[in-house]
């Protein structure tokens, strides 16, 4: 009897030591993503609610001068696109997939950021039924060189 207390007090006692580590992964948040963007921009907003949906917090800007924030931090000229963010210290330069903020994120690559340029079809928040115009998530440095960070619709 009390070899069988013994092992069921280790038994609660490794279960608590479990459930607690589950709680605290659980309320491990991931970064706010600061978003700058126009006032205008409909797609832009509709990208937020995408990265809202998974996981993220937002802290949204209007700017009017949207091209002075791209300077700032160091979007290429070829990457633009509608909207620049910034999170835990990397750009994220448009239709960027939330799925590839994580990884970039968890990752921790040495680059400035990622970025999809222009506005294609089927990217987070320009959604138009199930098309999918092929696009590329790009990697950026603080030079300006790009990679390709990963593929869709192709």
């Amino acid at each position: 009897m009390k070899r069988n207390l013994i092992i069921t007090s280790a038994a609660i006692a490794a279960a608590a030591v479990l459930v607690s580590a589950g709680i605290s992964m659980s309320a491990q948040r991931l970064p706010t993503v600061e978003v700058y963007k126009t006032t205008t921009c409909g797609c832009c907003s509709l990208w937020v609610k995408h990265l809202e949906e998974n996981g993220f917090t937002t802290r949204v800007s209007d700017v009017g001068n949207i091209a002075a924030v791209k300077q700032t931090y160091g979007v290429p000229a070829r990457a633009a696109s509608c909207h620049t963010a910034v999170v835990d210290g990397y750009v994220i330069e448009g239709h960027v997939p939330a799925a590839d903020v994580k990884r970039l994120l968890q990752e921790r690559p040495t680059v400035a950021g990622l970025a999809v340029p222009g506005m294609p079809i089927g990217s987070p928040g320009m959604e138009y039924g199930d098309r999918v115009q092929p696009y590329d998530v790009l990697a950026f440095d603080k030079a300006g060189q790009t990679t390709v960070f990963s593929s869709y619709g192709r």
